[in-house]
Protein backbone atom coordinates (compact mmCIF):
# COMPACT_ATOMS: atom_id res chain seq x y z
CA UNK A 1 0.00 0.00 0.00
CA UNK A 2 1.35 3.03 -0.88
CA UNK A 3 1.70 6.37 1.92
CA UNK A 4 2.77 9.56 2.11
CA UNK A 5 5.76 9.29 3.37
CA UNK A 6 6.96 6.71 0.58
CA UNK A 7 5.61 9.64 -2.03
CA UNK A 8 7.89 12.57 -0.84
CA UNK A 9 10.43 11.93 -4.09
CA UNK A 10 13.28 14.10 -5.11
CA UNK A 11 13.13 15.44 -8.26
CA UNK A 12 16.21 14.23 -10.72
CA UNK A 13 17.07 17.28 -12.67
CA UNK A 14 20.71 18.46 -13.24
CA UNK A 15 19.42 22.24 -12.70
CA UNK A 16 17.15 20.87 -9.22
CA UNK A 17 19.59 23.70 -7.45
CA UNK A 18 18.90 26.19 -9.79
CA UNK A 19 15.00 25.99 -10.14
CA UNK A 20 12.81 28.11 -7.87
CA UNK A 21 9.63 26.16 -6.43
CA UNK A 22 6.35 26.80 -7.24
CA UNK A 23 4.34 28.13 -4.90
CA UNK A 24 0.76 26.10 -3.97
CA UNK A 25 -3.00 27.84 -4.10
CA UNK A 26 -2.60 29.23 -0.25
CA UNK A 27 -6.65 27.53 0.00
CA UNK A 28 -4.94 24.07 -0.30
CA UNK A 29 -1.95 25.07 1.52
CA UNK A 30 -3.95 25.76 4.54
CA UNK A 31 -5.84 23.09 3.43
CA UNK A 32 -3.10 20.47 3.88
CA UNK A 33 -2.11 21.93 7.35
CA UNK A 34 -5.70 21.57 8.54
CA UNK A 35 -5.47 17.54 7.00
CA UNK A 36 -1.97 17.28 8.30
CA UNK A 37 -2.47 18.42 11.84
CA UNK A 38 -5.60 16.08 12.42
CA UNK A 39 -3.37 13.47 11.26
CA UNK A 40 -5.39 12.94 7.90
CA UNK A 41 -3.35 10.54 6.08
CA UNK A 42 -2.35 8.15 8.84
CA UNK A 43 -5.89 7.82 9.42
CA UNK A 44 -6.85 6.88 5.91
CA UNK A 45 -4.13 4.30 5.48
CA UNK A 46 -4.96 2.42 9.35
CA UNK A 47 -8.57 2.07 7.47
CA UNK A 48 -7.48 0.91 4.43
CA UNK A 49 -4.63 -1.39 5.15
CA UNK A 50 -6.98 -4.67 5.17
CA UNK A 51 -7.71 -3.50 1.03
CA UNK A 52 -3.90 -3.95 0.09
CA UNK A 53 -1.01 -6.89 -0.35
CA UNK A 54 1.91 -6.03 1.31
CA UNK A 55 3.98 -7.62 -1.19
CA UNK A 56 2.17 -8.83 -4.49
CA UNK A 57 0.42 -6.36 -7.07
CA UNK A 58 1.44 -3.08 -9.05
CA UNK A 59 2.04 0.11 -6.41
CA UNK A 60 -0.71 2.02 -5.55
CA UNK A 61 -2.34 4.95 -4.40
CA UNK A 62 -2.12 6.30 -1.53
CA UNK A 63 -5.50 5.81 0.29
CA UNK A 64 -4.84 9.60 1.59
CA UNK A 65 -4.16 10.67 -1.88
CA UNK A 66 -7.15 9.15 -3.15
CA UNK A 67 -9.27 10.76 -0.41
CA UNK A 68 -7.36 14.37 -1.66
CA UNK A 69 -8.54 13.64 -4.97
CA UNK A 70 -12.20 13.65 -4.09
CA UNK A 71 -12.02 16.65 -2.25
CA UNK A 72 -10.27 18.15 -5.16
CA UNK A 73 -13.93 17.57 -7.31
CA UNK A 74 -15.96 19.48 -4.52
CA UNK A 75 -13.59 22.85 -4.22
CA UNK A 76 -13.26 22.77 -8.25
CA UNK A 77 -16.82 21.77 -8.89
CA UNK A 78 -15.56 18.84 -10.90
CA UNK A 79 -18.52 15.87 -10.75
CA UNK A 80 -16.80 12.82 -12.51
CA UNK A 81 -13.56 11.11 -12.30
CA UNK A 82 -12.23 11.79 -15.58
CA UNK A 83 -12.28 15.30 -15.47
CA UNK A 84 -10.57 15.53 -11.46
CA UNK A 85 -8.10 13.34 -13.69
CA UNK A 86 -7.76 16.20 -16.00
CA UNK A 87 -7.61 18.89 -14.00
CA UNK A 88 -4.97 17.30 -11.37
CA UNK A 89 -2.61 16.58 -14.03
CA UNK A 90 -3.41 20.19 -15.25
CA UNK A 91 -2.27 22.28 -11.98
CA UNK A 92 0.99 22.99 -10.31
CA UNK A 93 -0.87 23.93 -7.30
CA UNK A 94 -2.96 20.73 -7.13
CA UNK A 95 0.19 18.73 -7.99
CA UNK A 96 1.88 20.13 -4.75
CA UNK A 97 -1.34 19.67 -2.69
CA UNK A 98 -1.07 15.80 -3.48
CA UNK A 99 2.51 16.12 -3.19
CA UNK A 100 3.58 15.29 -6.70
CA UNK A 101 6.32 16.29 -8.31
CA UNK A 102 6.48 17.90 -12.02
CA UNK A 103 7.75 14.76 -14.02
CA UNK A 104 5.28 12.66 -11.98
CA UNK A 105 2.35 10.65 -13.68
CA UNK A 106 -0.68 12.12 -11.65
CA UNK A 107 -3.65 9.46 -11.53
CA UNK A 108 -6.28 9.06 -13.80
CA UNK A 109 -9.74 8.57 -13.45
CA UNK A 110 -9.26 4.71 -14.13
CA UNK A 111 -6.95 4.36 -11.36
CA UNK A 112 -9.15 6.49 -9.01
CA UNK A 113 -12.11 4.46 -10.00
CA UNK A 114 -10.69 1.48 -8.83
CA UNK A 115 -9.31 2.60 -6.20
CA UNK A 116 -13.08 3.80 -4.90
CA UNK A 117 -14.55 0.17 -6.18
CA UNK A 118 -11.65 -1.08 -3.76
CA UNK A 119 -13.01 0.62 -0.44
CA UNK A 120 -16.06 -0.16 1.16
CA UNK A 121 -18.73 1.98 1.77
CA UNK A 122 -17.52 1.71 5.57
CA UNK A 123 -14.28 2.95 4.96
CA UNK A 124 -15.93 6.07 2.94
CA UNK A 125 -18.09 6.64 6.45
CA UNK A 126 -15.19 6.61 8.46
CA UNK A 127 -13.61 9.52 7.03
CA UNK A 128 -16.65 10.99 7.07
CA UNK A 129 -16.72 10.81 10.82
CA UNK A 130 -13.11 11.70 11.22
CA UNK A 131 -14.49 15.10 9.32
CA UNK A 132 -16.99 15.50 12.10
CA UNK A 133 -14.85 15.03 14.90
CA UNK A 134 -12.22 17.40 13.55
CA UNK A 135 -15.50 19.75 13.08
CA UNK A 136 -16.54 19.01 16.78
CA UNK A 137 -12.92 19.37 18.36
CA UNK A 138 -12.69 22.72 16.58
CA UNK A 139 -16.01 24.05 18.70
CA UNK A 140 -18.04 24.00 15.48
CA UNK A 141 -20.97 21.01 16.72
CA UNK A 142 -23.73 21.77 18.73
CA UNK A 143 -25.68 18.75 18.42
CA UNK A 144 -28.61 20.38 20.01
CA UNK A 145 -31.28 21.21 17.25
CA UNK A 146 -30.57 19.20 13.76
CA UNK A 147 -32.64 19.65 10.34
CA UNK A 148 -32.94 17.16 8.35
CA UNK A 149 -34.19 17.55 4.03
CA UNK A 150 -33.43 15.51 0.99
CA UNK A 151 -32.59 15.82 -2.73
CA UNK A 152 -32.45 14.17 -5.55
CA UNK A 153 -29.33 13.30 -7.69
CA UNK A 154 -29.65 12.02 -11.05
CA UNK A 155 -28.51 8.84 -11.75
CA UNK A 156 -26.01 7.77 -14.94
CA UNK A 157 -29.00 6.16 -16.35
CA UNK A 158 -30.85 6.53 -19.30
CA UNK A 159 -34.91 6.37 -19.56
CA UNK A 160 -34.73 5.16 -23.28
CA UNK A 161 -32.52 2.03 -21.70
CA UNK A 162 -35.67 0.69 -19.46
CA UNK A 163 -36.45 -2.98 -19.95
CA UNK A 164 -39.53 -5.24 -18.10
CA UNK A 165 -38.69 -7.03 -15.14
CA UNK A 166 -40.65 -9.76 -15.81
CA UNK A 167 -40.10 -10.27 -19.62
CA UNK A 168 -36.86 -8.06 -20.33
CA UNK A 169 -38.90 -6.34 -23.19
CA UNK A 170 -37.57 -2.37 -23.95
CA UNK A 171 -40.24 0.44 -23.66
CA UNK A 172 -41.08 0.41 -27.56
CA UNK A 173 -41.16 -3.58 -27.20
CA UNK A 174 -43.56 -3.62 -24.94
CA UNK A 175 -45.51 -0.60 -26.55
CA UNK A 176 -45.89 -2.64 -29.68
CA UNK A 177 -47.48 -5.47 -27.82
CA UNK A 178 -49.77 -3.47 -26.25
CA UNK A 179 -50.88 -2.19 -29.76
CA UNK A 180 -51.23 -5.46 -31.53
CA UNK A 181 -53.59 -6.94 -28.31
CA UNK A 182 -55.91 -3.20 -28.88
CA UNK A 183 -56.13 -3.63 -32.87
CA UNK A 184 -53.99 -1.16 -33.41
CA UNK A 185 -51.01 -1.37 -36.65
CA UNK A 186 -48.14 -1.84 -34.10
CA UNK A 187 -45.82 -0.97 -36.86
CA UNK A 188 -47.13 2.76 -36.92
CA UNK A 189 -45.10 4.56 -34.43
CA UNK A 190 -46.93 7.65 -34.65
CA UNK A 191 -50.09 5.29 -33.63
CA UNK A 192 -48.01 3.70 -30.85
CA UNK A 193 -47.32 6.95 -29.52
CA UNK A 194 -50.80 8.29 -29.75
CA UNK A 195 -52.00 5.47 -27.94
CA UNK A 196 -48.93 5.80 -25.13
CA UNK A 197 -50.23 9.36 -24.64
CA UNK A 198 -53.41 8.39 -23.03
CA UNK A 199 -51.87 5.38 -20.60
CA UNK A 200 -51.36 6.31 -16.59
CA UNK A 201 -48.74 4.79 -14.46
CA UNK A 202 -46.12 4.38 -17.02
CA UNK A 203 -43.11 3.69 -15.84
CA UNK A 204 -43.44 2.13 -12.16
CA UNK A 205 -40.33 0.96 -10.49
CA UNK A 206 -42.25 -2.57 -9.48
CA UNK A 207 -42.52 -3.21 -13.45
CA UNK A 208 -39.55 -1.07 -15.04
CA UNK A 209 -35.95 -1.51 -14.32
CA UNK A 210 -32.58 -0.17 -15.72
CA UNK A 211 -30.23 -2.84 -16.51
CA UNK A 212 -26.87 -0.37 -16.24
CA UNK A 213 -28.04 0.60 -12.73
CA UNK A 214 -30.84 -1.84 -10.97
CA UNK A 215 -30.66 0.53 -7.71
CA UNK A 216 -31.81 3.41 -9.44
CA UNK A 217 -35.42 4.26 -9.38
CA UNK A 218 -37.59 6.28 -11.80
CA UNK A 219 -38.10 9.60 -9.96
CA UNK A 220 -40.18 12.75 -10.61
CA UNK A 221 -37.77 15.52 -10.30
CA UNK A 222 -37.88 19.15 -8.89
CA UNK A 223 -37.79 20.78 -12.84
CA UNK A 224 -40.99 18.12 -13.54
CA UNK A 225 -38.57 15.90 -15.93
CA UNK A 226 -38.85 12.66 -15.39
CA UNK A 227 -35.19 10.76 -14.86
CA UNK A 228 -33.51 7.49 -12.87
CA UNK A 229 -32.29 8.93 -9.35
CA UNK A 230 -31.00 8.60 -5.91
CA UNK A 231 -32.28 10.47 -3.09
CA UNK A 232 -29.99 11.92 -0.56
CA UNK A 233 -31.04 12.97 2.81
CA UNK A 234 -28.55 14.84 5.58
CA UNK A 235 -28.83 15.67 9.02
CA UNK A 236 -27.67 19.41 9.36
CA UNK A 237 -27.07 20.95 13.07
CA UNK A 238 -28.88 24.32 12.90
CA UNK A 239 -26.57 26.37 15.23
CA UNK A 240 -23.76 25.62 12.96
CA UNK A 241 -24.47 24.41 9.89
CA UNK A 242 -22.28 21.10 10.05
CA UNK A 243 -23.47 18.22 8.34
CA UNK A 244 -23.91 15.49 10.91
CA UNK A 245 -24.82 12.25 8.86
CA UNK A 246 -25.96 11.71 5.35
CA UNK A 247 -27.35 8.96 3.70
CA UNK A 248 -28.62 7.41 0.21
CA UNK A 249 -31.54 5.63 -1.34
CA UNK A 250 -33.64 5.31 -4.14
CA UNK A 251 -35.39 8.10 -5.59
CA UNK A 252 -38.52 7.42 -4.89
CA UNK A 253 -38.30 6.77 -1.47
CA UNK A 254 -40.95 8.99 0.45
CA UNK A 255 -39.51 11.35 2.76
CA UNK A 256 -41.30 9.71 5.76
CA UNK A 257 -39.78 6.41 5.13
CA UNK A 258 -36.45 7.69 4.59
CA UNK A 259 -36.31 10.34 7.72
CA UNK A 260 -36.35 6.53 9.95
CA UNK A 261 -32.63 6.03 8.68
CA UNK A 262 -31.47 9.46 8.54
CA UNK A 263 -33.05 10.40 12.05
CA UNK A 264 -31.08 7.15 14.31
CA UNK A 265 -27.44 7.86 12.12
CA UNK A 266 -28.09 11.45 13.63
CA UNK A 267 -28.55 11.12 16.87
CA UNK A 268 -25.89 8.47 16.82
CA UNK A 269 -22.92 10.71 15.37
CA UNK A 270 -24.01 13.59 18.00
CA UNK A 271 -24.20 10.46 20.63
CA UNK A 272 -20.37 9.64 19.33
CA UNK A 273 -19.35 13.14 19.66
CA UNK A 274 -20.56 14.45 22.91
CA UNK A 275 -17.22 12.92 24.20
CA UNK A 276 -14.85 15.07 21.73
CA UNK A 277 -13.00 18.37 23.82
CA UNK A 278 -12.45 21.49 22.04
CA UNK A 279 -9.12 22.86 20.97
CA UNK A 280 -9.79 24.86 24.40
CA UNK A 281 -10.39 21.28 26.49
CA UNK A 282 -14.08 21.89 26.90
CA UNK A 283 -16.91 20.07 25.52
CA UNK A 284 -19.34 21.83 23.62
CA UNK A 285 -21.17 19.41 22.17
CA UNK A 286 -25.10 19.60 23.97
CA UNK A 287 -24.67 17.12 27.08
CA UNK A 288 -28.34 15.94 26.30
CA UNK A 289 -27.39 15.05 22.50
CA UNK A 290 -30.23 15.85 20.03
CA UNK A 291 -33.05 17.52 21.57
CA UNK A 292 -34.52 19.06 18.65
CA UNK A 293 -36.01 18.01 14.93
CA UNK A 294 -36.60 20.58 12.05
CA UNK A 295 -38.38 19.51 8.32
CA UNK A 296 -40.35 20.77 6.10
CA UNK A 297 -43.91 19.87 5.49
CA UNK A 298 -43.23 16.19 3.44
CA UNK A 299 -42.19 14.75 6.78
CA UNK A 300 -45.53 15.70 8.07
CA UNK A 301 -47.59 12.47 9.14
CA UNK A 302 -49.08 11.54 12.81
CA UNK A 303 -46.90 8.39 12.64
CA UNK A 304 -43.83 9.81 11.97
CA UNK A 305 -43.83 12.65 14.56
CA UNK A 306 -45.37 10.07 17.09
CA UNK A 307 -42.41 8.22 16.58
CA UNK A 308 -40.17 11.19 17.46
CA UNK A 309 -42.15 12.05 20.59
CA UNK A 310 -41.08 8.71 21.48
CA UNK A 311 -37.31 8.87 21.07
CA UNK A 312 -37.85 12.08 23.55
CA UNK A 313 -37.31 14.86 20.46
CA UNK A 314 -39.12 18.10 20.08
CA UNK A 315 -40.56 18.37 16.64
CA UNK A 316 -40.34 21.57 14.12
CA UNK A 317 -42.25 20.17 11.14
CA UNK A 318 -43.81 22.70 8.90
CA UNK A 319 -48.00 21.69 8.35
CA UNK A 320 -48.91 20.99 5.47
CA UNK A 321 -52.74 22.49 4.57
CA UNK A 322 -54.91 18.97 5.12
CA UNK A 323 -58.44 18.29 5.92
CA UNK A 324 -59.65 17.78 9.01
CA UNK A 325 -58.89 14.25 10.23
CA UNK A 326 -60.79 11.69 12.21
CA UNK A 327 -58.69 10.58 14.94
CA UNK A 328 -60.39 7.24 16.28
CA UNK A 329 -58.22 5.14 17.57
CA UNK A 330 -55.15 7.38 17.42
CA UNK A 331 -54.74 9.76 20.68
CA UNK A 332 -50.96 9.69 20.80
CA UNK A 333 -50.58 10.61 16.87
CA UNK A 334 -52.95 13.05 17.61
CA UNK A 335 -50.92 14.73 20.46
CA UNK A 336 -48.19 14.74 18.54
CA UNK A 337 -49.46 16.71 15.66
CA UNK A 338 -51.05 19.22 17.70
CA UNK A 339 -47.74 19.75 19.92
CA UNK A 340 -46.01 19.98 16.86
CA UNK A 341 -48.73 22.95 14.96
CA UNK A 342 -48.27 24.75 18.29
CA UNK A 343 -44.48 24.86 18.64
CA UNK A 344 -44.39 25.53 14.73
CA UNK A 345 -46.92 28.52 15.59
CA UNK A 346 -44.56 29.85 17.89
CA UNK A 347 -42.02 32.38 17.70
CA UNK A 348 -39.06 30.03 18.45
CA UNK A 349 -40.96 27.71 15.59
CA UNK A 350 -40.76 30.53 12.97
CA UNK A 351 -37.06 30.96 13.58
CA UNK A 352 -36.46 27.76 13.27
CA UNK A 353 -38.22 27.27 10.24
CA UNK A 354 -36.02 30.26 8.72
CA UNK A 355 -32.79 28.68 9.89
CA UNK A 356 -33.83 25.36 8.14
CA UNK A 357 -33.76 27.57 4.81
CA UNK A 358 -30.03 28.74 5.54
CA UNK A 359 -28.71 25.96 6.65
CA UNK A 360 -30.27 23.19 5.11
CA UNK A 361 -30.66 24.44 1.44
CA UNK A 362 -26.92 26.43 1.65
CA UNK A 363 -25.16 23.17 1.96
CA UNK A 364 -27.55 21.77 -1.07
CA UNK A 365 -25.95 24.37 -3.06
CA UNK A 366 -22.61 23.90 -2.11
CA UNK A 367 -22.85 20.12 -2.57
CA UNK A 368 -24.73 19.42 -5.53
CA UNK A 369 -24.86 23.13 -7.67
CA UNK A 370 -21.11 24.28 -7.56
CA UNK A 371 -19.70 21.01 -6.43
CA UNK A 372 -20.85 19.57 -8.99
CA UNK A 373 -22.71 16.08 -8.12
CA UNK A 374 -26.20 16.90 -9.20
CA UNK A 375 -25.65 14.74 -11.75
CA UNK A 376 -23.62 11.44 -10.47
CA UNK A 377 -21.44 9.69 -12.91
CA UNK A 378 -20.97 6.55 -11.12
CA UNK A 379 -23.53 3.11 -11.24
CA UNK A 380 -25.16 1.61 -7.89
CA UNK A 381 -26.54 2.76 -4.76
CA UNK A 382 -22.87 2.06 -2.85
CA UNK A 383 -20.81 4.13 -5.41
CA UNK A 384 -23.52 6.66 -4.97
CA UNK A 385 -23.06 6.87 -1.17
CA UNK A 386 -18.93 7.07 -1.37
CA UNK A 387 -19.31 9.77 -3.62
CA UNK A 388 -21.96 12.02 -1.38
CA UNK A 389 -20.18 11.09 1.99
CA UNK A 390 -16.78 12.50 0.68
CA UNK A 391 -18.50 15.13 -0.52
CA UNK A 392 -20.24 16.21 2.11
CA UNK A 393 -17.04 15.32 4.56
CA UNK A 394 -15.69 18.22 2.05
CA UNK A 395 -18.62 20.64 3.12
CA UNK A 396 -17.43 20.17 6.85
CA UNK A 397 -13.90 20.87 5.62
CA UNK A 398 -15.13 23.99 3.96
CA UNK A 399 -16.49 25.20 7.39
CA UNK A 400 -13.54 24.73 9.16
CA UNK A 401 -11.51 26.59 6.35
CA UNK A 402 -14.02 29.60 6.39
CA UNK A 403 -13.03 29.98 10.46
CA UNK A 404 -9.86 30.58 9.42
CA UNK A 405 -9.44 32.03 6.07
CA UNK A 406 -13.23 33.42 5.68
CA UNK A 407 -13.56 31.30 2.72
CA UNK A 408 -14.30 28.31 2.16
CA UNK A 409 -12.92 27.24 -1.53
CA UNK A 410 -10.32 28.83 -3.40
CA UNK A 411 -12.57 30.81 -5.58
CA UNK A 412 -14.65 32.26 -2.82
CA UNK A 413 -10.88 33.03 -1.35
CA UNK A 414 -9.91 34.62 -5.00
CA UNK A 415 -13.13 37.09 -4.48
CA UNK A 416 -12.11 37.61 -0.84
CA UNK A 417 -8.83 38.91 -1.66
CA UNK A 418 -10.18 41.35 -4.88
CA UNK A 419 -12.69 42.75 -2.93
CA UNK A 420 -9.92 43.87 -0.26
CA UNK A 421 -7.98 44.86 -2.92
CA UNK A 422 -11.32 47.49 -4.51
CA UNK A 423 -11.56 48.42 -0.78
CA UNK A 424 -7.77 49.16 -0.77
CA UNK A 425 -8.58 51.52 -3.69
CA UNK A 426 -11.22 53.03 -2.53
CA UNK A 427 -9.69 54.47 0.47
CA UNK A 428 -6.60 55.36 -1.63
CA UNK A 429 -8.25 57.34 -4.27
CA UNK A 430 -10.81 58.82 -1.79
CA UNK A 431 -8.49 61.81 -0.78
CA UNK A 432 -8.44 63.08 -3.95
CA UNK A 433 -11.74 62.33 -5.03
CA UNK A 434 -13.48 64.70 -2.06
CA UNK A 435 -9.91 67.51 -3.11
CA UNK A 436 -11.65 67.50 -6.84
CA UNK A 437 -14.27 69.91 -7.93
CA UNK A 438 -17.45 68.55 -7.50
CA UNK A 439 -18.96 67.41 -11.22
CA UNK A 440 -21.22 64.73 -12.15
CA UNK A 441 -21.31 61.33 -10.24
CA UNK A 442 -18.89 59.16 -11.46
CA UNK A 443 -17.56 55.72 -9.82
CA UNK A 444 -14.87 56.07 -8.15
CA UNK A 445 -12.78 53.28 -9.39
CA UNK A 446 -12.98 54.71 -13.15
CA UNK A 447 -10.46 57.19 -12.02
CA UNK A 448 -7.50 54.37 -12.55
CA UNK A 449 -8.66 51.81 -14.44
CA UNK A 450 -4.89 50.81 -15.23
CA UNK A 451 -4.32 49.88 -11.68
CA UNK A 452 -6.79 48.05 -11.16
CA UNK A 453 -6.82 45.85 -14.29
CA UNK A 454 -3.06 45.37 -13.43
CA UNK A 455 -3.71 43.84 -10.17
CA UNK A 456 -6.49 41.62 -11.41
CA UNK A 457 -3.96 40.31 -14.15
Amino acid sequence: MGTKQARQKQEELFYASERTETPGHPFYEELNRVLNQAGFDAFCEQQCRTFYHRKLGRPSLAPGVYFRLLLIGFFEGIGSERGIGWRVADSFSLRKFLNYGFTEATPDHVTISRTRRLLDEATHQAVFKFVLTEVARRGMLKGKTIGIDATTLEANAAMRSIVRRDTGESYMEYLRRLAKEAGIDSSDDDAVRRMDRKRKKKTPNDEWVNPHDKEAEVTRLKNGATHFAYKVEQAVDLETGAIVAITTQGGAVGDTTSVQVTLPEAGVAVAEQIATPTAKGQYKVHDQGMCEVVTDKGYHSGAGLAAMQEMGLRTYVSVPHQERRKWDGKAEQQAAVYANRRRVEGQRGKRLLRRRGEFLERPFAHQYETGGLRRVHVRGRSNVAKRVLVQAAACNLALILRSITKAGTPRGLADLKTGLICVLLLVLDAPATLAAPITAPQPIFLARPCRLANLQS
